[in-house]
């Protein structure tokens, strides 16, 4: 048996339930990937907080928590002012917040690049901090000693190729990568080095299609597409974004709801109603016996 954690709808606390373990592993998602084919691609959404888990769990093969965060919860420019605590504190929400799917926690920046060491000790901070299954870093060959040297000491990475929104400073933006041969060419040589240093998977993220297919077909380990191709083993967007919680998203985001917009609807008739005074009514108030 494992223990997970349920929301309390009478206390809106936090309590644990036992749960049979049916949480899936690192190994079990690699393996999803038999002679170079996925016969069921894999899910994959980012999630930041418990309830949120919840509600992803039964569906997901993998929950990504994503220094997307760093955007999406605290309004921040970009993901590079992400800290190792923020994914630590929202990595453990999510684990407790889910028992089904592989929770995957992102590196910040600045957290990983100096050296292998550094990596190591921020991987084991915050594996320990949250309980979550790996990590993922980004960065291709570059990175590939830094992923054998955590792999090797029992650290499951995910790697991440092609549009890596923290070097965005360097890359001049989030146009999509590989329509040069010679950037075509990169994110196939980073891919592979990924693959060889041992990554359980790779996201190939806002990559043109022919060179995300040809990735997926090149490396062993599964690829996760986001702004890919439908051809990669399997799948991630930012919750999100494809809710509709944001007036603008990427391109490649398909919008499957629009959240924001029930949630102004539900605040705007709350609104009305406390300031005609039909707010509380006699079943939200209580009255002498």
């Amino acid at each position: 048996m494992s223990t997970t954690f349920n929301l309390d709808t009478s206390t809106s606390r936090a309590n644990p339930t036992p749960q049979p373990m049916k949480r899936l592993t690192v190994p079990g998602i690699r393996t999803r990937k038999q002679d170079g084919v996925t016969a069921e691609p894999i899910v994959m959404l980012t999630a930041y907080t418990a309830r949120q888990a919840q509600l992803l769990d039964a569906h997901c093969d993998m929950l990504l928590v994503g220094d997307s965060l760093g955007q999406v919860i605290y309004g921040l420019p970009s993901t590079v002012p992400v800290t190792l605590d923020m994914m630590a504190l929202h990595g453990a929400a999510v684990v407790r917040g889910s028992y089904h799917a592989a929770v995957i926690v992102d590196m910040p920046f600045g957290s990983y690049e100096e050296s292998p060491a550094q990596a190591f000790a921020s991987a084991s901070t915050l594996l320990k901090a949250s309980g979550a299954a790996g990590v993922k870093l980004e960065g291709g060959a570059a990175m590939a000693p830094t992923v054998a040297f955590l792999t090797e000491r029992g650290i499951p990475v995910m790697g991440h190729v092609g549009l890596t929104p923290q070097a965005v400073n360097v890359l001049g933006g989030y146009a999509a990568r590989g329509r040069s041969d010679a950037e075509a060419d990169k994110i196939m040589a980073d891919a592979k080095a990924l693959d060889d240093a041992g990554a359980f998977a790779i996201v190939v993220e806002g990559v043109v299609e022919p060179i995300a297919i040809a990735v997926t077909e090149a490396v062993s380990c599964p690829t996760i597409g986001i702004g890919a191709s439908a051809r990669c083993d399997g799948q991630v967007l930012v919750t999100d974004d494809m809710l509709g919680m944001f007036e603008r998203v990427p391109r490649f985001v398909k919008r499957y709801d629009n959240i924001a917009e029930s949630i102004a609807s539900a605040v705007k008739a709350y609104a009305a109603e406390v300031r005609d005074r039909t707010f509380p009514g006699p079943d939200q108030t209580y009255q002498p016996k």
